[in-house]
Parts: C-alpha cells; sequence; structure tokens
C-alpha cells in the first residue's frame, strides 16, 4: 500500500535529522493518512479512501465529497477516486 493520499496526491517527502552535534543522517516525513469513509449525497453510500488529515479539512470546507471531486483535478486523484467523480457526474447528469 503506497503512502499517497488519494485526493491531493501527497507523498512522502525527505530531509535530513540533525543530532546535537550536528550530524545530518536522511529521513522520510510520511503524509499524515487515515482510512475514512466519506458519504457521497449524490450515490447514495459510503466511499472508503485512504485521505491525509489535511484533504479530509479541504472536504469538509468545500462541503463534501461530491463538491471536492467536482473541482479536483484528474491528475491528482487516484484510479479509485477518478472512478468514484466518473461515477458521480453520471449520476448527477441523469438526475438533470
Amino acid at each position: 500500500m503506497s503512502r499517497r493520499c488519494e485526493l491531493t496526491g501527497k507523498g512522502p517527502m525527505t530531509g535530513n535529522n540533525s543530532s546535537h552535534a550536528n550530524n545530518k543522517t536522511k529521513r522520510r516525513y510520511l503524509p499524515n493518512l487515515q482510512d475514512v469513509s466519506l458519504q457521497s449525497e449524490t450515490l447514495g453510500r459510503a466511499i472508503k479512501l485512504r485521505i491525509t488529515a489535511a484533504a479530509l479539512r479541504s472536504v469538509d470546507h468545500r462541503g463534501g465529497l461530491d463538491a471536492y471531486l467536482a473541482k479536483a483535478k484528474d491528475g491528482e486523484l487516484s484510479d479509485n477516486a477518478l472512478k468514484v467523480k466518473k461515477e458521480i457526474a453520471k449520476a448527477q447528469a441523469a438526475n438533470v
């Protein structure tokens, strides 16, 4: 399982540990990933995703998963999230 957010595409970054004697060794900064189930109003069901805590706040800020995916760029989304985005767009088109 990759350590990458399914909505924002954020992954691990690299940097240095710095000791008291100022010795440097390489380290990785991992994203704060959470396994969550987000509710889609259009589809009427929950979707399981592995996203960062920051992405979860962004979803809440934009007004839910449907609104977030509508504005999200396809290049940042995972295959699973892209599939859900297309399902939501299809369901919204059928309702109109």
